[in-house]
């Protein structure tokens, strides 16, 4: 810890041997957030790697079993690393853990690490090939050998046991390019602290996050699934979550009902499919558990008859029934889907 921030605010540094011989050095600051994000960091001439860092900070962060927003931490590289260079993402982590008290300062520590699974919990590997001589005992190196897991720094089991992933499909109509796209959401439990003191209970969009979407689609996706939880009745305040959405790009909101079924099976409130769950249908209204209605029944349905398979559930809004095509289900049943036409989400 550095002393000379005061009571209020305190730094950590870590260091990052890297492939070429030289080190970076990352230092993390703690201090009150006073409505402030709750991650930001910076890196020297490139805003891009900078918001790299903040997303794998947040990211790691989902498999803590509690949840504290009442500091903001500031991470910064003293310089830009070479293109390509992902060892930083490790020592990031661990900073970030330091300076908030999850793990012992260790002074001069040096890592090296990376993962597309952060929140898993996962630690895929590092770059600098076979390990190099001379580092010290207390340094972590990611993947198997080293660190495999983010729990063995505290002597833990593997986070990624606690972590409960389901997917959900969405038929995506763009005219030759028709196709069904997916959702993921993985959920992992939330250590319950409302009433104990000092800690209120956490605001259920903080606790969700959406990597690799734009400002506009994570705020959508926080919107959606806090208003289908508030509909669950108990299910505000124990998950946090993180959402992926497949490669192809899409407009319009009809993956709402998709991504609202994928987190209802994460969370063991629906029944599992014997093949995959097609759903498509938003809402103004999720805190209700309403379906409403979204555009191109027709081209949506002639996708599904081509592309439903054996034991894959349907699930489109009940204001569809009336425009569905003329042997619609009894072509699905034929495939060996299922077809339901939902006004509200439940046990369905």
């Amino acid at each position: 810890m550095n002393p000379i921030l005061g009571t209020d605010q305190c730094a950590v540094q870590t260091r990052c041997p890297l492939a070429d011989g030289s080190v970076l050095t990352l230092t993390a600051t703690r201090r009150p957030r006073a409505g402030r994000a709750e991650v930001k960091c910076a890196v020297p001439d490139d805003t891009r790697l900078a918001e790299r860092m903040q997303q794998v900070v947040r990211l790691a962060r989902l498999t803590e079993a509690s949840f504290d927003s009442r500091d903001q931490v500031v991470l910064s590289l003293d310089r830009r690393p070479p293109p390509g260079e992902r060892g930083w993402e490790l020592a990031a982590v661990l900073a970030d853990r330091m300076v908030r008290g999850l793990l012992r300062p260790q002074p001069g520590l040096l890592a090296n690490g990376w993962s597309d699974e952060w929140e898993r919990g996962r630690v895929a590997g590092h770059t600098l090939g076979t390990s190099p001589p001379g580092l010290p005992a207390h340094a972590w190196l990611g993947g198997p050998g080293g660190l495999p897991h983010l729990g063995l720094l505290s002597g833990h089991a593997d986070p990624a046991a606690a972590v409960s992933t389901a997917r959900a499909w969405f038929p995506l109509h763009s005219g030759a390019d028709s196709c069904i796209g997916w959702v993921e959401v993985s959920v992992h439990p939330l250590a319950r602290q409302a009433g104990q003191p000092g800690h209120d209970a956490p605001d259920e969009e903080q606790t969700i996050a959406a990597p690799d979407q734009d400002a506009a689609r994570q705020l959508a996706v926080r919107q959606v699934l806090s208003g289908a939880r508030h509909f669950d009745g108990r299910a505000l305040g124990r998950w946090r979550s993180v959402v992926r959405f497949g490669a192809e790009a899409f407009a319009g909101n009809s993956w709402e009902l998709a991504l609202v079924m994928a987190d209802r099976l994460a969370r063991g409130r629906e029944f599992v499919p014997r093949g995959r769950l097609i759903a498509s249908g938003c809402s103004g209204a999720w805190h209700a558990g309403r379906v409403d209605a979204v555009d191109g029944v027709q081209p949506k349905c002639a996708l599904l008859l081509r592309e439903a398979g054996p034991g894959d559930r349907i699930l489109l809004p009940r204001a569809w029934q009336e425009q569905l095509p003329e042997g619609f289900a009894e072509g699905l049943r034929a495939q060996g889907a299922s077809v339901a036409c939902v006004e509200r989400i439940g046990i369905i």
